[in-house]
């Protein structure tokens, strides 16, 4: 017979077992961060060691470094560990420099903008 303590169970449903582990962290505002877990309290704020943010922008990927890194709890979405041992994205992804996933990002968001302002100019036609 096995015997678990409350604290067994606590340290299992929280974020201890993801201590020194690769994790990536999605937060509210979209960012998709990836990092080493150095650090949490009860309220999810967590402190990430070698952390990048993954910008994808259709096929185009970036990874910007921004070394430690400190998260409110209140902004996380998802928590999850990565897996060192697999390949992280599919092969037709390709890496690119910063400046031009920052570049593609610009013309997806005013691509965005461009489509909600159409949608707007064409409210009055009331096509249902």
């Amino acid at each position: 017979m096995s015997w678990t303590s409350p604290e067994d169970i606590y340290l299992s449903t929280s974020l201890a077992s993801y201590l020194d582990r690769k994790l990536l962290v999605l937060l509210r505002d979209g960012k998709k961060l990836m990092g080493t877990l150095r650090s949490f309290d009860q309220f999810a704020n967590a402190v990430l060691e070698g952390a990048c943010e993954r910008v994808i922008v259709g096929n185009d990927y970036c990874d910007i470094p921004l070394g430690l890194y400190v998260i409110r709890g209140e902004n996380v979405v998802l928590i999850g560990e990565l897996d060192t041992e697999r390949e992280e994205l599919p092969p037709h992804m390709r890496l690119v420099s910063e400046p031009e996933i920052r570049r593609a990002q610009k013309a997806e968001r005013e691509a965005s903008e461009l489509k909600g302002t159409m949608r707007k100019r064409m409210e009055f036609l009331d096509f249902d």
